[in-house]
This record gives structure tokens, sequence and C-alpha cells, in this order.
């Protein structure tokens, strides 16, 4: 018996070792299969983990929550390689399923497939950064990310396509290529629509070509052949992206709404063609009435009938506190005199459809824009949700809100009016349909904007501008002015929004914040010392703006521009060495009238100089666009703008006189001291 015994246990131990074995000759080899998960060579953290049946569960119900699941191994790439057409290749297939927790096909965030230099994640966010970035590191070339996402939440702030898409993401979540979930029917010789959240199995396929250097990702129904073509098929150099040794593995990310994120099967190659998953050997997905029940359900089930007349009771009585909570707001005496400027909670309620997410236009550190529908006229609205103290300055907020809702000008959005609820702020504008302008400048899925609707738009803003600082009863400071705060009416007529950092004050007074606010790459020098804005801190912000429109690139990028260098110093550069056409933006094609192209340009320069003396005002501005005045000379090779440029507030600069004659017949007295 004990000879029984020993020849039992040796032969656990060599089955043991011979799979362990095995396991590791695939890791060498560089593929794997995985009909299930259990005993897998798989790293998880988060809310991941893998059931008894060899399921991998990425999320479970918890709201903003994520989950990661990592072959535990690295895969060598040898991107320095003399031979990347072999060592560069890349195939993988997969299924997935996502199960919403209610059924009115809300869902989480959705997968992510990633090849990525390190397992570690933990300093990423849940919600629409799918568990895979932050706020500050989402677009940084240091990421070396490629990531395939499985998208059921439209981002606006990622330029998503819509609420059920997939997309290829290069070290950011602005996807380089997307589309809306489908796959081709070989039999039907057409495309069809998949509902990514529907809880029915997904298979995904994605393979990379370094020979040709062609990604295609492909996804159907489980069961269904292969598809003749792929859902997105893109020309990518995956050795730009790659390091030596990556890790491959899943993200998922829940947020307000929750979802269950299963993959049931995974089959990788670095190096050849991912083996087929065997459907019959997957493991199978929880029944949804299971997976929803509660521990002791039973109990409750057997417990309802003595508890039904005692929840009746405390429904209904509920039921008349809830009718009052609902629509409940905050409304103070001093607010009488907004009477209508005052919207009620239960009718932006309504038009947003209780603030669906559906209706979720943006988000960020601000809050939320939600897209709403007001009866019974049907004027379309965009409502802003931010979190307020209304013990901190809310009455001389609201003064404000009032103030600005007087503005009236073309090319300025307009707001209609607030709310107060709770810990929550309402602003209410006109609803812009074609979004905000960065969004024709830098997506590359979207139509290019032509050189005169550009030029159209740098008019009118700054006619905006002028009439903030200028022509309206108070001084008006917007000091966010850039890109994604320029919004596009039906006309596709820019018009300045966002005033949720505007300060008003009196003509006769001088500005008292010195709280510093703004953007990177739009904020004065003399700013970031003193926190104080002026109405050339606006000229400034503008500045840059017209050199985004013109170069078709932002401020501050990491990819772009020689040796990183930001935009209003390499144009500066540019137009010291007489090559200011240099930086157009490439995908105007050379069609752009040349004369106002320098305009533009040389006026950007000048605009966001770093001397607040040496800014033209807006007025000035205004009147060179529509060429009432021409810009004089300004770039004599004694003094070029470069030089001044590179100067910081406060440091010698030497005018000659040529310059101080051409700019004197640019500027005013106001200009001139630095107003």
């Amino acid at each position: 018996m004990a000879e029984t015994n020993n020849s039992l246990y040796y032969f656990m131990i060599i089955f043991w070792v011979s799979n362990s074995s095995s396991t590791m000759a695939q890791d060498e080899t560089g593929q794997f299969i995985y009909n299930g998960f259990l005993g897998t060579n798989v790293r998880l953290d988060g809310t991941a983990n893998i059931h008894p049946n060899g399921l991998l569960q990425l999320t479970n119900t918890s709201q903003q929550q994520m989950g990661h699941a990592f072959c535990q191994s690295p895969f060598t790439f040898n991107s320095s390689s003399s031979t990347p057409a072999q060592s560069m290749s890349v195939s993988t297939t997969f299924i997935f399923a996502m199960v919403p927790k209610v059924t009115n096909n809300v869902s989480g965030h959705g997968i992510v497939f990633i090849i990525a230099p390190s397992m570690d994640f933990s300093q990423a966010f849940a919600t629409q950064y799918l568990g895979l970035f932050n706020s500050s590191n989402n677009g940084l070339a240091a990421n070396h990310v490629l990531a395939i996402e499985l998208d059921t939440i439209r981002s606006p702030e990622f330029e998503d396509i819509d609420d059920n898409h997939v997309g290829i993401d290069v070290n950011s979540l602005e996807s380089i290529k997307s589309a809306p979930a489908s796959y081709f029917s070989n039999e039907e010789r057409r495309n069809i629509s998949l509902e990514l959240i529907s809880g029915d199995p997904i298979q995904v396929w994605i393979d990379y070509d370094a020979a040709e250097m062609l990604l295609n990702v492909t996804l159907a129904p489980i069961g269904i052949p292969t598809p003749n073509f792929p859902l997105l098929s893109t020309h990518i150099n995956l050795s730009d992206i790659f390091l030596d040794t990556m890790y491959v593995g899943f993200s998922a990310a829940t947020g307000a709404v929750a979802s269950d994120h299963y993959i049931l099967g995974w089959s990788f190659n670095r190096s050849g063609k991912a083996q087929s998953l065997e459907v019959s050997k997957l493991p199978t997905l929880p029944d949804r009435q299971e997976a929803r029940e509660e521990p002791g359900k039973s109990i409750i089930i057997i417990a309802l009938p003595v508890a039904a007349s005692m929840l009746l009771i405390i429904i209904m009585g509920a039921t008349y506190l809830f009718r009052r909570k609902k629509y409940e707001e905050v409304r103070e005496e001093w607010e009488r005199e907004y009477g209508p400027q005052r919207f009620s909670y239960k009718n932006l309620y309504n038009a947003t459809k209780g603030f669906s997410h559906r209706e979720l236009l943006g988000a960020g550190g601000f809050g939320q824009v939600y897209r709403g529908t007001l009866p019974p006229s049907n004027q379309q609205i965009a409502v802003k949700r931010i979190s307020h103290n209304s013990k901190q300055g809310m009455k001389e907020f609201v003064a404000e809100i009032f103030s600005m809702r007087r503005l009236r000008h073309k090319n300025l959005v307009q707001l209609l009016g607030y709310c107060r609820r709770k810990g929550q702020l309402f602003l209410v504008y006109d609803y812009m349909p074609n979004g905000s302008l960065d969004r024709f400048l830098f997506r590359n899925n979207t139509p290019t904007l032509d050189w005169p609707q550009r030029f159209k738009i740098l008019r009118g803003i700054a006619s905006a501008l002028l009439y903030l600082h200028e022509e309206w009863e108070q001084v008006v400071l917007h000091r966010d002015i850039k890109a994604s705060n320029i919004l596009l009416d039906a006309n596709l007529d820019g018009r300045l929004g966002d005033f949720g950092l505007a300060k008003l004050y009196d003509r006769d007074s001088n500005p008292q914040t010195t709280q510093l606010v703004g953007t990177p790459g739009y904020l004065a020098p003399e700013i970031t010392r003193t926190g104080k804005a002026t109405v050339g801190t606006d000229v400034f912000a503008f500045g840059v703006f017209m050199l985004e429109v013109a170069c078709g690139k932002r401020p501050i990028e990491h990819q772009g521009l020689p040796e990183e260098r930001n935009l209003v110093d390499w144009v500066t550069e540019c137009c010291n060495r007489g090559a200011v056409l240099d930086v157009c933006d490439l995908r105007l094609e050379g069609a752009y009238v040349v004369e106002e192209m320098e305009l533009v340009l040389k006026l950007g320069v000048l605009c966001s100089h770093s001397i607040p003396a040496a800014r033209p005002s807006m007025r000035q501005v205004v009147q060179c666009l529509n060429g009432d005045t021409n810009l004089p000379d300004i770039l004599p090779e004694s003094a070029g703008i470069g030089t001044l440029a590179n100067q910081t507030l406060g440091s010698p600069v030497s005018f000659d006189s040529d310059y101080l004659n051409s700019f004197c017949s640019l500027t005013d007295s106001n200009v001139a001291t630095g107003r």
C-alpha cells in the first residue's frame, strides 16, 4: 500500500513538472493558448479574478473600479533587430463578454487589450480612462503602449465616435482609428452591427504584419468564421512604439454604472498566426439571474410575504418625501432679483433625460456638460453641472453669472441662466451642434477646416474679445482662451465659450485676483509670476490660439515639433529665418492666401510676446485682421522677435530705433505702459 502511495506521489510530481515545462515552452516560443484560465501564467490585480470553471472576470458590478490581467512573462520583440519583419509581428485572438448591471443597455466603460512595457497600471484611472492612463500621462510618447479598446461609453474629451465602438490607441485614449462595432458577414457580403454590451460572447482577432506595417482588427460573434475583411486596418510602425520587452494583457473599468467584464479564452503568438481557440473547451458565463443574485436571497424570498405590508407602508411614506426631494433646489432670498435667469431643476432634469450618460457632451475637472432639449419649444441647450460650496462667495458668483448673461455678441456662446441644487450648480448655455474647434484641428478622422473657415473663426473670436475688453459696460477677462473652448455653430462660425474662469471688473479699477488659473501653454509669463490676469494675458492666449489654428499643432506637443519645443518658440524661430510659411498646417495642402497666413503667424507671435508692453490690444488685432491697418515690419535683424521672446519679464531688452518706430506705429499709450 505504501509503495502504491509513493508511486502515485511520484506520478503527480512528474505530471506537475511536465505541465509546468509545457507552459514554459509556450512562453519561450512566444506563444500560448488559454481555453479558460485555470492554472495559467496570468497576473491579476484590482477587481480581476478567475472563476472555478476558468472564466476570467476583469470587473464586477462595483462602480468606478478597474481590473487587469497580464501574461506574467514579458515577450521579447527585439525592436532593434535587423529583421523587424519577423521580430515585430504579432497575432492574438480572444473571446470576451460584457454583461451590464442593468437591462437598459447602460454599462461600464469597456475592455482594452494592451501591449505595454510594464504591468503596473496602479496610477491609472477607472471610468473613461479604462484603467489604462490618467489625466497627466494620457498622450505621452513615453508610454510606449499599443491598445485596442472595446469602448461602450462615448467620452467626448477623447473624441469618441459613439458609445459602441472599437479603437486603435497609441499612447493615448484618443484613438488613431476607430469604427462602430460591426463585423463583415462572409455569407451575406455586408457589415452587420454588433452590440458590445449585449452580454453575448464576441471574438476579436488582432494581427500585425511587420513587413507591411499593417495592423488589422476584426471581430464577430462567437462561432462565426473569421470575417474576410477586418473592421479596422491601419498602417503603423510598431517598432517606434515597442521596447525590446513588452507585456500583453487586458484592462477593464467601470464608472458611475458598472458591468461584468469577462474574458473566456485567449491565444497569442509573437511571431506567427495565433492558434484557434476551441469554443467547446471554453468556460461558460454565469447565468445572468444567478450572477445578480445576492447571498441569502432564498431567505429574503421566504420572508417577503411577511415584510410586504411593512414595505408598502414605508414606500407610501417615502414616495411623498421623494417627490418633494427629487427636484428640490437651493433658493435664497437674494436670488429673487435673478428670477428670469433661474431655471428649475425639474426642467433641466427632464431636458437632459435625467442627466443620462447618452446625453453627455464632455467631462473634465470642471464637471460634466450635457445636451438637453427644453419643452415645449424644443430649444436645444447645453447644461454644465459643477460642484460648489454655497458658503464660499456664491452670492458674488451668481451676480457675475447674471452680468455675463447680458453679454451679447454673435461670436460668444450665450449663457442663458443657472440653477442651484444641494451641492451642485448648473449653468445653461446655447447648444453648439459642431462641438469644439480642437476636434477639427487635431482629430485625424475629422474633416479639416479650410483656410477661409479658419480665418473667419479667428476674426470672429478676435471681435468677441474686443467686445469683452473694451466695448461692454465692464471689462471681462476670459482667462482660458484655447481651441477647446471655441465652439462651432451650425454654420461652423466660431463662438467663445466656457466662462467658468472669467472675471469682471469696472473700467476705472484693476482686477484684484491673484489666483493662477488657465491652461499650460496659453499662460503669459507674467501671470505665472504674479498670478494676476489682465487684458494683456488674454491677448497672449489669443496669440497662441492664432498659431494653433494656422499650424494645426497644440501649444505644447511631445511629438511633431523639432526638439520638442513649444509652438510659440518654433514659429518665432521660423519668422527670424524668413521661413514663416514652413510652419503652416500640412493638411491645408498649401490652399491658403499667403498674405493672410503670414499676417496670422506674425500677429500671433507678436500677441504671444513674452513682454506685455510689446503686445497689441485686441482693437489693434481686429484692425489688422480686417485689413484696416497694416502690421508694421517688426523683424529688424538687430532686434528680432525671437530675441525678445526669449527674454523673461524684467530682463534687460535692447530696442533699436527702427524697432521702436515701427512698434510705436502699432501701439498706443495704454499698451506701451503694459496695460
